[in-house]
This record gives C-alpha cells, sequence and structure tokens, in this order.
C-alpha cells in the first residue's frame, strides 16, 4: 500500500430552523393587503415544503376585537393535523380588552421532542392611540421557551413576538420594559439557545444591537424581512454555542412577512 497523507474528512452537523410570522393565515395580496381572505392550508404546504428541524410561528391564531380568543386555538391543531412529524407548543398572550384585530399568539414545532415550556408574559406599556375609531392601549405581548435535544446537545428554544411601537406613536426604546425582559431571559441560559421571532422593531430603534450585547448574534440584517415596510423585523439570534453556517430569506404569499431559515451547527465547548 503506497505511504502518503491521510486525509480525515468530518461532514458538518447541522440543525435547519425557520422563523415565519404567517399573520394567522392571511395571504398576502399586494392589490388589497388588508383583505382578510386566510388560506391556512397554503401555509402548512408551505411549512411542509421547508422541512426545517425546528418552527417557530408568530401571529398564529387571529386577534379580535375585545380580547377573544378562540380556545382550542384553531388554527395550531390544524398545523399540528398537518405537521404529524412535529412535536409542538402554543401560548396566546394575556388579553387586552382594546385588541387591533391582527394576528397573536405563538408556537414552536419541533421534530425533536419538546420539555421544560415555560410562558414569560411581557408588560404593556403605558400607551394609548387610536384604530378604527376607537381608543385603544398597547398589549402585552409574549415570549414561550421550550428545551430539545438534536444531535445529543440541549437546546433552549425563545419566541416572542414584540409590539410594533412605530405603528402606534411610539419606540421601544422610549418603552423598553418588553426588549429589557427578554435580554434578563438572554442572560439566564448557559447552554445553546436561540431567540426568533418577529421584533418589530425599526431600524434606529437598537433592539438587534441590545440582543447582541447580551451574547446573541443575528444570522442576518440587511435583507427586508416584511412587505409593508422596508424593515428588518424578523430574525434569529444565536449565542456563542451555536455557529450559523448559512441563512435565507424566503419570500411567500402565505404571509406578509417573508419566512427567515438558518443552517446551524453546535460549536465544542473548546472553540468557545
Amino acid at each position: 500500500m503506497p505511504r502518503g497523507k491521510r486525509h480525515h474528512f468530518e461532514a458538518r452537523m447541522t440543525f435547519r430552523f425557520l422563523t415565519f410570522n404567517m399573520q394567522n393565515g392571511q395571504p398576502w395580496n399586494e392589490a388589497d393587503p388588508d383583505a382578510e381572505d386566510i388560506d391556512l392550508p397554503g401555509v402548512g404546504r408551505f411549512l411542509q415544503e421547508q422541512n426545517a428541524d425546528i418552527i417557530c410561528l408568530q401571529e398564529v391564531e387571529r386577534g379580535h376585537d375585545g380580547g377573544h380568543q378562540v380556545n382550542p386555538p384553531p388554527n395550531f391543531l390544524k398545523l399540528r393535523e398537518m405537521l404529524p412529524d412535529y412535536d409542538a407548543v402554543f401560548a396566546y398572550p394575556l388579553e387586552n380588552k382594546t385588541e387591533i384585530p391582527f394576528g397573536l399568539g405563538l408556537a414552536i414545532f419541533s421534530k425533536t421532542k419538546l420539555r421544560d415550556f415555560e410562558r414569560i408574559d411581557l408588560p404593556a406599556a403605558p400607551l394609548e392611540f387610536e384604530f378604527a375609531g376607537k381608543q385603544r392601549h398597547a398589549s402585552p405581548r409574549l415570549l414561550i421557551e421550550a428545551t430539545t435535544t438534536i444531535q445529543g446537545r440541549d437546546l433552549r428554544l425563545l419566541n416572542t413576538h414584540l409590539q410594533a411601537f412605530f405603528m402606534i406613536g411610539g419606540t421601544s426604546a422610549d418603552h423598553p420594559e418588553q426588549r429589557n425582559l427578554i435580554e434578563h431571559r438572554l442572560r439566564l441560559q448557559k447552554g445553546a439557545a436561540i431567540l426568533c421571532g418577529d421584533m418589530n422593531s425599526a431600524p434606529h430603534e437598537g433592539v438587534v444591537e441590545q440582543f447582541e450585547g447580551a451574547g446573541y448574534r443575528t444570522v442576518q440584517n440587511e435583507e427586508v424581512t416584511w412587505r409593508r415596510r422596508p424593515y428588518v423585523v424578523d430574525h434569529i439570534f444565536a449565542n456563542a454555542r451555536l455557529r450559523a453556517v448559512s441563512h435565507s430569506v424566503i419570500p411567500t404569499l402565505t404571509s406578509d412577512h417573508h419566512a427567515l431559515s438558518a443552517q446551524l451547527e453546535f460549536v465544542s465547548a473548546g472553540v468557545l
């Protein structure tokens, strides 16, 4: 056998993560952006096509004037039927009697079992505004968390949907309570962790910089993820125990948001 150098090739072990604000199944209509048509099967087919290992969803259900929340959550249950290979958790935020009738509710779907579920209520800001002829109050928002084990490693998943203050006459810089509580939760994590969701922040509000200061780097902050304004509002933040190998913004007409996907890998302790 001829002598020579031996080359060792080690396949990269990555997993695919997807975050998507599904706008309660309301497809995008350029001619009528606020049309209330619903195509939940279209959302389910889109998610099936992505074949992600972990999916985080925002605005799963439809909000209603008066704060009414439908239980059991019909959209979540339908998506569970369409995604039978996934374990899943869901939660509504606290009710707001002056809720705007837009999407609300968070879900995590994972091909590996989920455990240690927690919900962290994010306080409403003391801000009032007018919408559809009614005086409204800013809403409580929500952070949900769960742990899964993937490739033999534990991974903490955090999914949120923050208040869009730029739409109601304020900024999260002036009302930072929600994002500060999330930063606190990020700093509590000892192992690999991902924060994802719709941060609903305008470019000048500093949310990305705040979470990166807590040790979580977004996989991208250049490509627009929302059709209504040229903002990057949807993010996947990973801490130093994870590395983003690649990412993609995935256009879809099943929502007014694009989906954001990332291929991630665990970083060995010796590389930290």
